[in-house]
């Protein structure tokens, strides 16, 4: 059963707007409960559909449903004299496409506006939320799985896709997520508060790598996601972000000033730079512990079947040289990703290296280790911690600047 909706207090005087988009999948019908549900806590809805969406529920039902004209053909003559697309991308105070199917998600990231609901969602300045649905492979296929990256990038909300029995008989992640936890996540985005506005951010995120030769280096396999994530969700509630990168394949967050780091020497003086000016600093990145005492001039050849020793010399520490440079107005978090004794090895960095708090995870647990879009994670202060279940890395960084905030007040 799914849990009930955490109610909302509505002025009249400023109800507020969700632009429903669906699109053309089996489970378009489920677009009416979300309505009824966004209905019942105060929520004003107008709906947007494609060509194909008529095709599984008819525009008169949500017309019904929502006490609205249904917005379809982007050339029909409006109802009042006003740009259709126009006036609902500005009336939205939230633009949730829910089903969302691959052609959708695949325009929005290439910016193709050819039908009502791909025209009105590029206009809009609302948040925009999108609920994909779809087959199996046709969610897993790389194409889709850029696109999605791409319009997180952008900061557009992404309600993943549940795993199980999917419409066609397949079994596998692409059923639409519960009504009820869709409808919960369009509320959170519409009440969520600027609560950092004001705040200077600073977060890491990324590898760092070292290089043997002009070929060869070391690094580790850190994507950058959960960095990225928090810079994301900062920006989102007013901060003013600055994020350390290192070498990754994200899309860089918009309204976020990047600064790029190759080295743990490089992260560590930017890093500097930069520390004395924040209020709150995020040292996501994964530094590499050691590096090459000699860098080889040119590529390292095969020695005839011999051994080759490779003398390693330890990289500054990042965490304990921002720790003990930390002002005492500034809260300072920290991670530490571990394979055994997490909790006692992330109390001892909290300590060791003068944090405010440190998100530890055991990176060899399914769904919390490298390269995935989820995460579970245990966030320790001095005076206690908390460990949350598996979540995605949005959800994740959400969590955690709550408990920033916290930590400041």
């Amino acid at each position: 059963m799914s849990a009930p909706l955490k109610a909302m207090s509505v002025n009249p005087q400023s109800k507020k707007c969700v632009v429903l988009g669906v699109t053309g999948g089996i489970a378009a019908y489920k677009a009416c409960e979300i309505l009824r549900l966004l209905q019942k806590q105060g929520i004003d809805v107008f709906v947007v559909m494609t060509k194909n969406a008529c095709q599984f529920v008819t525009p008169l039902t949500f017309e019904t449903l929502s006490g609205h004209p249904v917005a379809v053909d982007t050339f029909a003559r409006p109802a009042t004299w006003e740009v259709e697309h126009i006036a609902l991308a500005k009336r939205a105070d939230l633009f949730l496409i829910a089903p969302a199917t691959a052609n959708i998600i695949g325009k929005m990231a290439c910016g193709i506006a050819d039908d009502m609901l791909s025209t009105t969602v590029m206009a809009t300045r609302a948040p925009v939320m999108i609920a994909p649905a779809m087959n199996t492979g046709m969610w897993e296929n790389p194409a889709t799985q850029q696109n999605i990256a791409t319009l997180v990038s952008r900061g557009v909300h992404v309600v993943t896709p549940a795993t199980g029995h999917l419409a066609c008989g397949d079994s596998g992640a692409g059923k639409l997520e519960d009504v009820a936890v869709i409808a919960q996540r369009a509320l959170d985005v519409l009440r969520a508060k600027r609560d950092m506005e004001g705040l200077r951010v600073m977060v890491t995120a990324g590898p760092t790598r070292e290089a043997l030769d002009p070929v060869r280096y070391i690094s580790n396999r850190s994507s950058g996601k959960m960095g990225y994530a928090i810079a994301r969700a900062a920006q989102r509630r007013g901060a003013q972000v600055t994020l350390l990168t290192g070498p990754v394949s994200i899309e860089p967050p918009q309204g976020v000033q990047i600064v790029p780091f190759m080295t743990t020497q490089e992260l560590l003086d930017r890093a500097l730079a930069c520390a004395q000016e924040q209020d709150v600093i995020i040292q996501s990145a994964a530094p590499a512990d050691y590096r090459a005492r000699e860098i080889a001039p040119q590529k390292i050849k095969k020695q005839g079947g011999e051994d080759m020793t490779i003398e390693l010399v330890e990289n500054p520490d990042v965490a304990a040289t921002l720790g003990r440079a930390k002002r005492g107005d500034q809260t300072f978090v920290g991670f530490a990703a571990e394979t055994n004794d997490v909790l006692a090895h992330a109390r001892g960095k909290l300590i060791k290296k003068n944090l405010d708090m440190i998100v530890a995870n055991d990176v060899t647990t399914p769904g919390a280790g490298f390269d995935v879009n989820t995460n579970i994670v245990t966030l320790i202060t001095r005076d206690g911690s908390e460990a949350l279940p598996l979540l995605s890395k949005d959800e994740v960084a959400v969590r955690i600047l709550d408990a920033v905030l916290a930590l400041r007040a």
